[in-house]
């Protein structure tokens, strides 16, 4: 990845960590709480939406940040109301300068 110039991270974007709960039936509830705010660089890897209008299907993304430890797939990104799963996190130089990670938009169903 080529150094991109820090005015481009320019989305503000929260940090949501899982918490797991107990269902009660032997299970496990996940939900996710807001953590620390993040400013990033979101590029699109593929078109998701086809011409004319939104897909259900969802889009596959590159999110560039400043390096953070710790960072895992078990977390999401959330750019306002838009959540992204993390897929994979990497330390593209080695430096701990940059970090870019792969993101899949997460589309919530509608309750019926």
């Amino acid at each position: 990845m080529t150094r991109r110039p820090l005015g481009a991270r320019r989305r503000r974007l929260v940090l949501e960590l899982p918490v797991d709960e107990p269902d009660g039936f032997g299970g496990r509830l996940r939900r996710y709480v807001a953590g620390p705010v993040l400013w990033g660089s979101l590029e699109a890897l593929g078109a998701a939406a086809p011409r004319g209008g939104r897909s259900d299907r969802p889009g596959l993304y590159r999110v560039g940040l400043r390096y953070r430890p710790g960072i895992t797939p078990a977390m999401r990104l959330a750019d306002g109301t838009r959540r992204f799963a993390i897929r994979a996190a990497d330390d593209p130089d080695g430096r701990r300068r940059d970090l870019v990670c792969e993101v899949e938009e997460v589309i919530e169903e509608a309750a019926p």
